[in-house]
């Protein structure tokens, strides 16, 4: 039935979850690539000899650094799986919600995987009292940039039905 997909486009409901899978897949690939990135080179980091120097408040902003980064991986990487497990059977526009879902709680760990690496490594880095300063400014543009101002234009530019 045309129309029945989203405003302003002549897509039947399958048409709409393919194009959908599409996109999401597209954004999955950036935010992956990212934390795979991350997460491998927060894997190296026990093993230098640097690290058995570090203070018990810095080994634990570490362990709790790589415990969102394989959080992170594992919601990115989620949908991917999800998809395979009910490929073929008809449940598309299901997939699609559950997978942008898993991508959404991916965005949220790999945002605090991120801001805990900051964390460390500024802390490690400078020993200084700005580190917490700089850390929540860097969040903030974050917040900023990944939510604020998509939800902006969400609500800015998105006609009324």
């Amino acid at each position: 039935m045309p129309g029945v997909g989203g405003v302003g486009r002549d897509e039947t409901a399958e048409e709409r979850a393919d194009r959908q899978w599409q996109e999401l897949i597209q954004e999955i690939r950036v935010a992956q690539t990212g934390v795979q990135i991350l997460f491998g080179f927060l894997l190296t980091v026990a093993f230098t000899p640097v690290f058995h120097g570090l203070s018990q408040t810095d080994k634990t902003i570490y362990i709790v650094t790589v415990v969102l980064g394989a959080l992170a991986t594992g919601a990115l990487i989620g949908p991917v799986a999800f998809h395979r497990i009910v490929s073929g059977r008809r449940i598309k526009p299901e997939a699609v919600a559950w997978a942008a879902r898993l991508t959404f709680t991916g965005l949220i760990l790999l945002l605090a995987t991120c801001t805990a690496a900051l964390l460390l490594v500024l802390r490690v880095a400078t020993h200084n009292a700005l580190v917490p300063w700089l850390v929540g400014g860097v969040l903030a543009w974050y917040l900023l940039c990944w939510f604020a101002l998509p939800l902006w234009a969400r609500i800015r530019y998105t006609a009324e039905n």
